[in-house]
């Protein structure tokens, strides 16, 4: 059995902001400068997720999503081999940042519980400090190939060209994940893809969700990912850019990156 990691224990508890008190929308902005995840509660229907997420971001709509913007993340039935179509299957989803085969991902994502499965079905999640800092320290030559420029195409056709980690020129990094069909790799990084898979596997936190529970996470810092279920696990989902300021990424948790290793945003 997964052994979580002690700095995330309880981590909805830690992390869980009351939607209902004066100024939660300053606190939510605050935590997700400083930590990137947010837990929230109470938002019982599809109408009270989509009044919040519209508190703090400005929900962008996507292939997905329906009129409303928000995505109704269940088993289709009919989806579980379409490669960027897993989540709607009750399959598991591997560790991935939200939209990565576009060149600009939202920065925000909301996920919440609208039921539960009968078995399986906890959220996942990774911080990609830890996993970033995780690389530099067991295996440093992964992190620096993983940071090279256009080492990665994520998407279909109409894809984009990128990289794991890009560093901005505050040295502060951003991730970019996905590991499915829709991932393809330059020979350069391609045999530290174990090592990449099982540091976000080895920072991974589980949290189970009860209906209205959910969690907001800054889309360059947090993977997530999900176990498999059974029975009809229905989740609500909103993409969108912040309504209040957020600098790029996160700072390392070490010194881990020369100036040398400088990239573009991809």
């Amino acid at each position: 059995m997964r052994r979580v990691h002690q700095p995330y224990t309880n981590i909805f508890v830690r992390n869980r902001i009351d939607l209902t008190v004066p100024g939660a929308e300053e606190r939510i902005a605050g935590r997700l400068r400083e930590t990137g995840l947010v837990t929230v509660d109470g938002l019982a229907s599809r109408t009270a997720v989509l009044a919040f997420a519209t508190r703090i971001m400005n929900v962008v709509p996507h292939r997905d999503s329906g009129p409303d913007g928000l995505t109704t993340i269940c088993d289709t039935r009919r989806d579980a081999h379409r490669a960027g179509f897993a989540g709607f299957s009750n399959g598991p989803l591997d560790p991935h940042t939200e939209r990565s085969g576009t060149p600009n991902p939202p920065r925000l994502m909301l996920l919440v519980c609208g039921q539960v499965a009968a078995t399986g079905g906890e959220c996942l999640l990774t911080d990609g400090q830890a996993m970033h800092s995780d690389l530099f320290t067991r295996q440093r030559q992964a992190g620096v190939a993983l940071a090279q420029p256009r080492t990665a195409f994520f998407g279909a056709g109409d894809g984009h060209a990128t990289q794991v980690f890009t560093v901005h020129p505050d040295l502060r990094v951003s991730v970019r994940l996905r590991f499915d069909g829709l991932a393809r790799w330059n020979p350069i990084v391609q045999p530290y893809l174990p090592q990449l898979r099982a540091a976000a596997v080895r920072h991974q936190v589980h949290l189970r969700l009860a209906p209205g529970q959910g969690y907001l996470l800054d889309n360059e810092r947090w993977l997530h990912a999900r176990r498999a279920f059974t029975g009809d696990r229905l989740f609500w989902r909103a993409l969108g850019q912040p309504l209040f300021t957020m600098p790029r990424g996160f700072v390392p948790a070490r010194a881990s990156v020369p100036a040398p290793m400088l990239s573009e945003a991809g």
